[in-house]
Formats: C-alpha cells, structure tokens, sequence
C-alpha cells in the first residue's frame, strides 16, 4: 500500500508513484494546511512557471479535514484555470488530443475540493490509459508502516526534486522545468507519458 494525497492535478513525481503502485490510499482525514498542492498546481506558462489555485472556505481558526473542505465558487476561477491552460499548451503535440476530456471540468461549479481532485485524477488516469487501484484513509496516522509519500503535496519541496527531462512548449525560453503537474507531461508527450511514468526511478 501506498499513501499519497489526492491534490490537485497532482505533479509528475506524485503520478511516478502512482503509476509504480499497486495500491493507492488516499490521504483524506489529515488536518487541511494552506500552501500545498492539496488546491493548487503549477504548469508551464508562455511567461514561466504559473501557478493555478482553487479558491477553498478555510478558516485557521475553525480546522476541518481535507474531505471537509468546499471550493469559494465565488470567482470565476474555473474559467479562468481553464484559459490558462489552453493558453499555455494550445501549441503542445497533444493538447487537442485531450482538450475535450478536460474541458467538462471546468464547465459546472464544484462543491468539495476533495472530489474535484478525485475527478481531475480519474479523468487524467483515463488520458494515460492508467488503471489506478485507490482507497481513502480511514484514520489520520502521522506515522505509518505504509509507503508514505505525503511529503509530494509539500509545495515548498518541489524545488528539490529533480526528475528526467522532456521537450517543454516553452523550454527555449525559460529552459527546462521540474516536477510540474501531470497536465505538462501528458500535453507533451501524449501516450508517451504512462512510459515515462512506469520508467523512472523513485528516487524522492
């Protein structure tokens, strides 16, 4: 069994593990934390590096569990993710490949964070042609006999981790970019991807 969180389209080191894995449990009954990948990700933009985030009903003082979390549908913020992403990857190999599968996420208001993340995970297992076998937790454990790799939903750590390069839309001008989410690798590479994935080394 392997413990993961359910974050946002999640980045391309979470999806290594996941695509290596027999058994995914998704963490859902931690204490939801700000400034994580659990409602944001980041993808290559004509400028760089932008980062997408869902607006979330969040309180320091009133804590809830990421299953608890409802998206602030008060923004236009599904269309304006939307538009980012098809600016930023409309001359990828494989956007319009894909472009329909995506678009319906962003057609309808969400209520829960947790299972628009479920929804934006099945709809890229899908793309990837990758069978994906999950649960959700039943407890919160800080510690675990599980392969634990809840550190990936650590936005501030990315920086670290350091993966196999790929052709990037914009590479020429910013060079190249790591461990962006799993949209940069799948509009890039197309059915390349899922080789990629099942091919790299765990070595975060």
């Amino acid at each position: 069994m392997t413990l993961l969180y359910p974050s946002y389209f999640p980045n391309i080191a979470s999806y290594i593990v996941m695509a290596q894995s027999n058994d995914i449990i998704f963490e859902v009954h931690d204490s939801y934390q700000k400034q994580t990948y659990r409602n944001r990700c980041y993808i290559y933009g004509a400028n760089g590096k932008l980062s997408l985030n869902i607006p979330v009903n969040f309180s320091q003082k009133n804590r809830k569990n990421t299953e608890e979390i409802k998206i602030d549908n008060s923004s236009k913020w599904q269309s304006t993710h939307w538009k980012s992403i098809e600016s930023a990857y409309k001359t990828s190999p494989f956007f319009e490949f894909y472009e329909d599968q995506f678009k319906d996420l962003f057609s309808t208001p969400k209520e829960f964070l947790l299972d628009f993340n479920l929804e934006c995970i099945t709809v890229i297992n899908n793309c990837l042609n990758l069978k994906l076998d999950f649960s959700k937790s039943n407890q919160f454990l800080k510690s675990t006999d599980e392969l634990d790799y809840r550190f990936l939903v650590n936005a501030r750590k990315e920086s670290k981790i350091d993966l196999m390069s790929y052709i990037q839309v914009f590479q020429d001008k910013h060079g190249y970019l790591t461990n962006l989410s799993i949209l940069d690798l799948l509009f890039n590479e197309g059915p390349n991807a899922l080789g990629y994935l099942k091919s790299h080394p765990i070595t975060f």
